[in-house]
């Protein structure tokens, strides 16, 4: 409860595992509790300094199992500390203040238009009973990464597109550590 309560009231979230014990079914609820909360996200990984293999491709694969059993929600930093030695401390901060910077970047819409618009038009969402799907316009909500694209058959915009579409924005304005919401709503 506790935890619930710290992740409602908070702007970015840090979730500490062990090194030794690896990520958890506990704390794989809490990452999906944090995603669906809309909050800034990154995974601390402390002990590093007690962990058997501390090399450079011991990391990165540790890193890769954790980023396979997170997806898809993977665009999240991870790093490897040591409170007891004090390692990398102060890049946890760093990376905080990056992850909130992210989390309340606001994006013209006139850039959005730009950006989305002739990528849908170029790479658009399949057609369904004959009818395709047309984006009118793009908007970001103020002060949140939740994004609205307005269009005339909303309804038929399934996941894999806002994924795809989710991935080429990411690509675009660095979004690391925060879930993005895509809106697909009405326009005639």
């Amino acid at each position: 409860m506790r935890s619930i309560n710290a992740i409602e009231h908070s702007d970015v979230c840090m979730l500490m595992i062990d090194a030794t014990a690896g990520l958890e079914s506990q704390d794989l609820s809490i990452i999906g509790l944090i995603e669906r909360s809309h909050k800034g996200c990154m995974i601390l990984v402390n002990k590093w300094d007690l962990y058997e293999n501390k090399t450079a491709a011991s990391t990165k694969e540790y890193e890769e199992k954790i980023r396979e059993k997170i997806a898809p929600f993977n665009d999240v930093p991870i790093l490897f500390i040591s409170v007891l030695e004090k390692q990398r401390l102060l890049k946890v901060v760093e990376t905080a203040l990056q992850v909130y910077a992210n989390r309340t970047r606001h994006i013209a819409t006139s850039k959005l238009n730009e950006f989305f618009l002739p990528l849908i038009e170029n790479y658009g969402p399949p057609a369904i009973k004959g009818k395709y799907v047309k984006v009118k316009y793009v908007m970001q909500l103020k002060g949140q990464p939740t994004f609205i694209l307005f269009c005339n058959l909303p309804q038929y915009i399934n996941e894999s597109y806002k994924r795809f579409l989710e991935n080429k924005l990411r690509a675009q304005w660095d979004f690391s550590g925060v879930p993005i919401v895509l809106s697909f709503r009405k326009k005639n």
